[in-house]
């Protein structure tokens, strides 16, 4: 009887991790990119090594008594997919070009992710973030999928230096 209900409860732990992995993988594939103007803080940590932690300067324009804990906030893009805050959603039908967003209260507005992790050593090379790029599905879940400079180029770790042979 224990066994079955160990076997059961890790069978359970394992469906929701694999159903969350399937679901944000389904956001990147069929998401819509986005750019989200970054304000990044600190670039390190002594326990969890080299990161940025990411702060959305678009968190900053959303404020008012109107927010709860979680909800949803109307964007549109421009032609460059650099989204800009429209209002918060209570509903409404979207206009053509905008997506929602869900946003989430701790400390401030939270969008997203917020923080990026990178290989050690790579600090200067993500020093140059602008732009956090996301994948949003239509129910405003975002997955974050990388970091963008201010000409809107995609930021890769440059290789390290190899020992020589």
């Amino acid at each position: 009887m224990r066994t079955g209900i160990i076997l059961f409860m890790l069978a359970l732990v394992l469906g929701v991790f694999n159903h969350s992995v399937l679901r944000k993988e389904q956001t990147i594939s069929t998401g819509r990119s986005i750019l989200l103007d970054l304000a990044p803080r600190d670039p390190r940590s002594l326990i969890q090594g080299d990161y940025m932690q990411l702060r959305y300067r678009i968190a900053e324009q959303v404020s008012g008594d109107q927010l709860r804990d979680k909800g949803l906030l109307v964007l549109s893009t421009d032609s460059n997919r650099v989204a800009e805050f429209v209002r918060l959603d209570v509903g409404e039908p979207l206009a053509p070009g905008e997506l929602r967003l869900i946003y989430r209260l701790r400390d401030g507005v939270r969008l997203g992710p917020d923080s990026f992790m990178f290989q050690e050593g790579q600090a200067n090379t993500y020093a140059a973030a602008r732009y956090g790029e996301l994948k949003v599905d239509a129910a405003g879940q975002a997955v974050l999928i990388g970091l963008r400079d201010s000409s809107f180029n995609l930021l890769t770790p440059v290789p390290s230096k190899s020992s020589p042979e």
